[in-house]
């Protein structure tokens, strides 16, 4: 019986967080001819970020390998790709995936609540946090998850227009 207690209030609390929405914490970075770009601009685009201690970081350079395959298939749906790396690096990312590297790559990592070597998060197309870890996930599973924020949000235009 008291299992059943416990794990009816942790479905219940789950069940709760699953409908919080949490806008995406704001950052920019330095764009073309010295304006200022935001993550604010790229609203009606998915965001892929990737935090990494640096551009060499194991994690980073595995997670890159499983993005490589459903690039296409993301850049087709307006994916940008962010790179901010705590190491303070910037500079081009060696990829075949045009990355956006962030200035103060420390702060954006914190403000997303990624404090080790690695993370990755994914910003909605409506500018909400729809995915944040600090482990390296396949392509797929990035691509399920702005797939099935992408869906409902498309319909739910189509809805009301």
């Amino acid at each position: 019986m008291r299992t059943l207690i416990l794990t009816f209030l942790l479905a219940l609390a789950t069940a709760g967080q699953a409908n919080v929405v949490r806008s995406a914490p704001e950052f920019s970075w330095p764009g073309a001819g010295n304006s200022k770009r935001s993550l604010k601009s790229l609203r009606g685009q998915p965001v892929v970020l990737l935090f990494a201690y640096s551009p060499r970081t194991g994690a980073f350079r595995k997670q890159l390998k499983w993005l490589k395959p459903v690039y296409h298939e993301l850049a087709a749906k307006g994916a940008v790709f962010i790179a901010a790396f705590r190491a303070g690096e910037e500079g081009a990312v060696k990829s075949d995936i045009p990355f956006i590297v962030a200035n103060n790559g420390a702060g954006v990592a914190s403000a997303y609540g990624v404090n080790g070597d690695f993370g990755l998060a994914i910003v909605g197309k409506d500018g909400n946090l729809d995915y944040v870890t600090d482990k390296v996930r396949t392509g797929e599973r990035i691509r399920d998850v702005i797939i099935n924020n992408f869906q409902p949000q498309t319909e739910g235009r189509k809805q009301y227009q």
